[in-house]
């Protein structure tokens, strides 16, 4: 429903989060985190659930608590020089439902003062999957000019992500699509301010953004092998 979302209240909690960030101030705060952060989260995955399946039906909004399309706010400090027990960051993924890891094909939102945006496709993905996607995209070049050169994509998005200096080894380094192929992420970001996600009806607009990267994430999803 329109404003029972997202609301500034999420940021307000996120920064001060960012100047307490210790586990005494985190226990202390807890339960606004729950009413500000949490909750809103996933209500907002529960009502982009029937948006997310007109899309696809093989993309999961799942609002579980844990192990669903929110982000856990502790950090894994293990292998980490920072030991803050907490992100300052508020952030929800929809993935593929045979794909449960962060680096496989997915829609993202992320909610972090002063850094807001949607964004779509694969982050880092793991080897094969990489290796997949470039030869599809060096067999079908067609389709992937398609899918990111159309005019609603380019207006609303812009590619992003780390490459290569060179061409992946096995790949035509004259292919007319190269700069694509030493693509070492398939992402795209369109920006977004605090304003906008706090409005009434920022519901549907993220829907609207998300169906507009539908070309582009059916050729990821289809090209790692899973179903569309």
């Amino acid at each position: 429903m329109a404003g029972t979302h997202i609301r500034p209240a999420l940021f307000t909690f996120l920064r001060q989060l960012k100047k307490n960030n210790t586990r005494e101030w985190f226990l202390a705060n807890k339960k606004r985190y729950e009413s500000d952060v949490r909750d809103p989260l996933l209500r907002f995955i529960e009502d982009f659930a029937p948006h997310l399946h007109k899309i696809s039906p093989h993309f999961v909004a799942d609002p579980r608590t844990v192990g669903g399309s929110m982000f856990r706010i502790y950090r894994d400090t293990r292998f980490s020089r920072d030991k803050s027990p907490y992100k300052t960051v508020a952030a929800v993924q929809f993935r593929h439902e045979k794909r449960g890891d962060v680096h496989a094909p997915g829609f993202y939102l992320h909610l972090e003062p002063g850094s807001v945006f949607a964004g779509v496709g694969m982050w880092h993905p793991e080897g094969d999957a990489l290796r997949m996607v470039r030869e599809t995209i060096a067999e079908h070049p067609d389709r992937w000019k398609k899918a990111v050169g159309n005019r609603s994509f380019k207006s609303r998005y812009e590619l992003s992500g780390d490459s290569l200096k060179r061409p992946p080894r096995g790949f035509d380094p004259d292919h007319p699509l190269v700069e694509d192929l030493k693509r070492k992420d398939f992402v795209a970001f369109t920006p977004l301010t605090e304003k906008d996600v706090c409005s009434p009806g920022f519901l549907t607009a993220f829907a609207a953004t998300a169906r507009t990267a539908r070309p582009f994430m059916e050729f990821l999803t289809r090209a790692v092998g899973l179903r569309w």
